[in-house]
């Protein structure tokens, strides 16, 4: 994360966090039985996914008929504590900070279905919107920010 040793909490209150559970299969794990360290950021990137497709933004239509596509910038993961094989993990989303052309995203896993289960990863995403023709970066559609800003 940023150097703390402490975790990034999902918002309380009014702040929207986008709640998406899974659970480990078999391809998910390493030699020693435990997730894959990378395989975090398959997680996230499915929980994501699954926010926007929650809020009526399927990925497919933002390039085809917005024309443009979110790019991951940069990541920051924290390991906890290892998930293993049949484990159900939720996955949190929430918007940290947003700016013209990227955002922000926290995210967690955690183990079980309960959003007090033991924190497993966490992460901080940030996202930048291109154009799905030239990958330069644009601004991110207003529609889109206001869906997704608390």
């Amino acid at each position: 994360m940023t150097g703390s040793t402490h975790s990034t909490l999902p918002p309380t209150g009014d702040g929207q966090v986008f709640q998406w559970l899974l659970r480990v299969y078999w391809e998910d794990t390493d030699a020693g039985g435990v997730v894959f360290y990378a395989n975090y950021l398959k997680f996230f990137e499915r929980a994501r996914t699954e926010w926007l497709r929650a809020l009526g933004f399927g990925q497919q239509d933002l390039r085809d008929n917005v024309g443009g596509m979110f790019v991951v910038t940069d990541a920051r993961l924290r390991y906890h504590r290892p998930a293993r094989l049949d484990d159900q993990l939720l996955v949190t989303t929430w918007m940290q900070d947003t700016r013209r052309a990227c955002m922000t995203i926290g995210q967690q896993a955690r183990q079980g279905p309960s959003p007090d289960g033991e924190l497993v990863c966490e992460a901080s995403i940030r996202i930048g919107w291109v154009s799905a023709i030239s990958f330069k970066p644009a601004r991110i559609p207003p529609l889109i920010v206001k869906a997704l800003v608390p």
